[in-house]
């Protein structure tokens, strides 16, 4: 099949990009490399597996090999960091480059799959949080840019569905860490390695009793590939993370241990409007797809670090 996957240089887009052509598929990149990278594809694209095209799907999107059968939409800014950022960018990528790739889909026939976020429920007053729950979100605050730009992508991507029939399926991807995970993009567990490996204080925000749900990659873009190709999804949403809730102290402690840093743990002052709790209700994916993740945080974990220090031993990275 050929399949377009849009932020196919980023982390969780290049790991998807793997899994789809070691499979056979004719897969064709679209990213602007505003926070991919072109390293994490460059092994693909020089041996000819995949097709790259340097463009922001906020601008009309044309394929040289013609329509595409499956369209991954991946592109945004999707950490703290970058969002913060890239404000404007993080909101046009999910309304005028959904738009335009579903546009480019329901000319072609062809099945949308949304990468969308669980910063859609916001700080969330159900827990664990199932796909039916609508949400806590603060429309004007400092993580407004990303929770409602994905939102509106969800309400554009189901109305395609609802008004053309298009067959669309969303996925609400949470926390996800593994390698190819940027060491500066702002995110617990690659913060906590950065610091590690430097020998550095491990900063956790708050008193650290803050919960969130960590999947490796790995599992992340099984679970993709399951909603992408499985039977009879059209308009259908699903959870994709692990639902072992872990507080975000002990995650920094794992990883002091696992480094062997004898680097202290220090608490610094809450950020503004920090999440308190945060878990995936698996139990509809589970029974519809199938799928459960099976790489538990500390090996998932053991091999993130692994695989920083060998990219730092290279020399491709620096902490």
């Amino acid at each position: 099949m050929k399949i377009l996957v849009s932020g196919g240089a980023g982390f969780i887009g290049s790991h998807l990009v793997e899994s789809l052509v070691e499979v056979g598929h004719e897969v064709t990149v679209v990213d602007n490399f505003l926070t991919g990278r072109p390293e994490n594809i460059a092994h693909l694209v020089r041996a000819d597996r995949c097709r790259l095209i340097e463009q922001d799907v906020t601008r009309l999107v044309k394929l040289p090999d013609g329509p595409p059968d499956v369209v991954f939409h991946l592109a945004s800014p999707a950490s703290p960091e970058d969002y913060t950022r890239y404000p404007i960018e993080t909101m046009l990528v999910n309304s005028v480059g959904t738009y335009n790739l579903l546009e480019l889909a329901r000319a072609a026939g062809a099945r949308f799959v949304l990468a969308s976020t669980s910063e859609v429920y916001g700080d969330p007053e159900v827990h664990p949080q199932p796909e039916t729950y609508w949400g806590h979100v603060n429309p004007v605050g400092p993580r407004a840019a990303y929770d409602e730009g994905k939102r509106f992508a969800e309400a554009l991507t189901v109305t395609y569905h609802r008004k053309y029939g298009l067959d669309v399926r969303i996925a609400r991807i949470f926390n996800t860490y593994g390698p190819r995970n940027r060491v500066d993009d702002g995110r617990v567990v690659p913060n906590f390695i950065r610091q590690a490996l430097r020998n550095e204080p491990l900063t956790v925000y708050g008193d650290g009793s803050q919960t969130r749900s960590f999947c490796y990659v790995s599992d992340l873009v099984g679970g993709l590939l399951k909603v992408g190709f499985g039977d009879g999804l059209a308009g259908e949403v699903f959870n994709l993370g692990n639902d072992d809730e872990r507080p975000v102290v002990e995650v920094a402690r794992l990883v002091k241990t696992l480094t062997g840093t004898p680097a202290p743990i220090v608490f610094l002052p809450p950020r503004p409007e920090e999440i308190s709790r945060r878990r995936p209700d698996l139990t509809k994916t589970r029974r519809i797809l199938g799928w459960s993740p099976t790489v538990g945080l500390e090996e998932g974990l053991r091999r993130t670090i692994a695989w920083y220090q060998q990219e730092i031993t290279a020399g491709r990275l620096a902490t």
